[in-house]
């Protein structure tokens, strides 16, 4: 069934926006995660990620052309499918529901801001911003605040990340389009609220924050009230169990988000046993995931062993019964997860996989790595060496470098090379964009910058897109030989194992060598079994002899 495209609010001002440039076209296929357009906002440019699969069949705004937010930018459905219905009610739709809404809206801001200046007299001081709940992907709702990466009181510069929203989609990265000081924060970590709730306030110091909030709004909400407004509003809520605070047994009040105790009610998990990371000693959702239950010690001890009157019962070992409490726990599976989960899932089940393994001779390797690395600022690894072989074995068998699209096969002429990093949460794959071109120090330092950011999640969607072959390294953790899942829409992956030192054969003698396995997977659809073996012949004369590599 075909699906509707809206123009996305890529930010908490936007209203309209640009398409600057689409990169799929009427009739392509389009994958999930596949970027359709770049979009631009009234703060930046950025790039838009599909949320569904299947074929581009309309696009509703040129390249060039701007639109208000919801409008129709494309539809997305089974090849063939007539959507004409679609295009031209969303086109009427659109058209009397934007008409009524901007009289709507222009009607409810006047009166809002008539009734703030009855009221509070006041205004919004020049400088000050109020930052609202972003609308991140054309579905989106409300979001949830995974992280805070700024706190109260902390310098924002434009273009700094202030924290990561857990969309209905994904966990995305919102960055500050304002510079100032962060005077307030309208909604804690692990806490839900609807788009354009107040997410924040930017400004200068000792901007007085209740005048600001009073004349955004023109009257107080539980998200711009007071931290106690907050605590009795979070009590209230809910059904009438939870209207009551929250107490210990000593009679101490327990504060907690309402999504903390959410959880921990359907977890069974008792707050009081619950330390909170939050303002103040408040649980939020991150104490109640990472919450480990304490092992709780026997009640009771084994009754002592009565004495037996025979000789043999009194030289009897005592039998010592193991005493202890099973145990588990349900962790909620983060966004990386789901989303690894799903595609790897994908790879294995639609893409037929064999594995290819050669052994690779690696003395000249070594020689060659300690030669290279004894140059002034020069850092060169071994997997580096092996990208820079893979990157030039491609553009030899070219076969290897293409995509399966189901009636068509696509051979990339350009070789980026995708190079798997792991991090706490997975596994993110940066990519090497024309990594052919590259020397190997370019190979080096463009892997160390891009892993880097991969595990200080400051890696942005495009560094890690476009990848037409990928390599996988487990060498550095012992592993000498092991296969990966495809990494789609890739045709192969390369798995590399440790080096390691053991008797070979050289010249009719015995001798102790340097070697190192590597396995191929291929996608059988589009790679065969003897165009695999051809292209690991050639990426072990590259290994085995480096200097052809820097010809």
């Amino acid at each position: 069934m075909a699906e509707v495209i809206n123009m996305p609010r890529l930010s908490d001002t936007m209203e309209e926006g640009t398409v600057a440039k689409w990169l799929k076209k009427v009739g392509d296929k389009i994958e999930e995660g596949d970027i359709l357009a770049e979009i631009e906002t009234d703060k930046a440019t950025m790039e838009f990620e599909s949320f569904n699969e299947g074929t581009l069949l309309y696009i509703g705004i040129k390249e060039g052309d701007t639109a208000p937010v919801d409008s129709l930018l494309a539809i997305i459905g089974e090849k063939g499918e007539d959507v004409s219905g679609l295009i031209n009610s969303a086109s009427s739709d659109a058209k009397e529901e934007k008409q009524a809404e901007a009289v709507a809206k222009e009607e409810e801001k006047n009166e809002e801001k008539k009734e703030a200046s009855k009221a509070t007299g006041a205004t919004i001081p020049e400088g000050v911003e109020i930052i609202k709940m972003p609308r991140l992907s054309d579905t989106m709702e409300e979001g949830t605040v995974a992280t805070w990466l700024k706190k109260v009181g902390d310098e924002v510069e434009e273009g700094d990340i202030l924290a990561e929203i857990e969309t209905d989609k994904a966990t995305m990265e919102f960055e500050s389009f304002y510079s100032g000081i962060l005077l307030y924060v309208g909604i804690n970590e692990g806490e839900t609220a609807p788009v354009d709730s107040v997410l924040a306030v930017i400004g200068p110091k000792g901007t007085d924050v209740d005048a600001v909030l009073s004349a955004g709004s023109g009257s107080t909400s539980d998200e711009e009230s007071t931290p106690e407004e907050v605590k009795k509003a979070e009590t209230s809520s809910g059904n009438g169990q939870e209207s009551a605070p929250i107490t210990a047994n000593d009679g101490q009040r327990i504060f907690a988000s309402p999504l903390a105790k959410k959880i921990a009610q359907d977890k069974g998990i008792n707050l009081e046993d619950v330390k909170g990371s939050g303002d103040q000693g408040r649980i939020i959702k991150k104490d109640i995931e990472e919450y480990q239950p304490k092992q709780k010690a026997a009640e009771k001890a084994l009754p002592a062993q009565e004495k037996a009157s025979s000789p043999q019962a009194a030289v009897a070992a005592p039998i010592n019964l193991p005493v202890g409490q099973e145990g588990s726990e349900e962790v909620k599976n983060s966004q990386m997860r789901k989303v690894i989960a799903k595609r790897l899932g994908e790879s294995k089940f639609s893409a037929p996989h064999y594995y290819l393994t050669i052994e690779v001779d690696m003395d000249y390797a070594k020689v060659s790595r300690e030669q290279i690395n004894s140059l002034p600022d020069t850092k060169v690894s071994f997997n580096d060496m092996v990208v820079k072989a893979c990157a030039m074995a491609l553009k030899k068998h070219p076969q290897v470098n293409t995509s399966w699209n189901n009636e068509t096969t696509r051979y990339n002429h350009h070789v980026h090379i995708g190079v798997a990093v792991a991090v706490d949460e997975g596994l993110l794959v940066p990519v090497l964009k024309f990594a052919d071109q590259m020397t190997l120090t370019q190979i080096g330092a463009s892997v160390k910058d891009l892993a880097g950011k991969a595990r200080n999640k400051k890696i942005s969607p495009a560094e890690m897109e476009g990848s037409t072959f990928t390599v996988s390294n487990l060498g550095m953790f012992g592993i000498s030989e092991f296969t990966s899942i495809i990494n789609q829409p890739n045709s192969a992956i390369l798995s590399v194992g440790a080096i390691v030192q053991k008797p070979v054969v050289k010249n009719g003698q015995i001798v102790v060598g340097n070697t190192m396995k590597v396995t191929l997977a291929c996608d059988h659809r589009t790679v065969d079994g003897a165009t695999g073996a051809q292209f690991l012949q050639t990426l072990r004369a590259y290994l085995e002899n480096p200097v052809t590599m820097l010809a």
